[in-house]
């Protein structure tokens, strides 16, 4: 299983869908089965039920697919907060999606579904995280102005596998 980790906007999702697919392998994006199991989008869950709720249903859905088949797997940005989810990526392939702070609330500055977007203090959770990120991480891919698909080339020759797909 590969899994993508990183700050919002790092690209997990866009590059998550293109390496799934040069690999011949399934995407997930944590985020999604959330919104289909919940029933409710992310930032809803995050308006209704707060975000430790929205963490605790995260983990549980994150350490249930992490035990599942292998898949390209994009977690949210905040998913490495909770210590289940760290623990359960130990026997992994985990990639850091590393991109910029300021390219970060770039990508996503529009984005009315990012309820992380209206925290106080947003760089310094960013610095927070980073951490994290790090620790869990076997590789970590820079993205800050380069396309997706370089950053899938990338990805594929850190873990040894750009001879393997199309």
């Amino acid at each position: 299983m590969i899994v993508l980790i990183g700050f919002m906007g790092a690209g997990k999702t866009t590059v998550g869908r293109l390496l799934a697919e040069h690999l011949l392998m399934p995407f997930i994006d944590s985020d999604e089965v959330i919104e289909r199991t919940e029933g409710l989008a992310v930032r809803e869950i995050f308006a209704t039920r707060g975000e430790a709720e929205f963490r605790r249903i995260e983990a549980a859905t994150v350490t249930r697919l992490l035990a599942g088949p292998d898949v390209v797997l994009a977690l949210g940005g905040g998913a490495l907060t909770t210590p289940e989810v760290r623990a359960a990526l130990g026997a992994h392939q985990v990639v850091l999606l590393d991109v910029a702070f300021e390219e970060a609330l770039e990508r996503v500055a529009a984005d009315p579904g990012r309820p992380m977007l209206h925290k106080p203090d947003l760089s310094g959770l960013y610095d927070r995280r980073q951490d994290d990120y790090r620790e869990a991480a076997r590789v970590a891919v820079p993205v800050s102005g380069r396309s997706p698909r370089t950053v899938v080339e990338d990805v594929l020759a850190a873990l040894g596998l750009d001879g393997v797909g199309e």
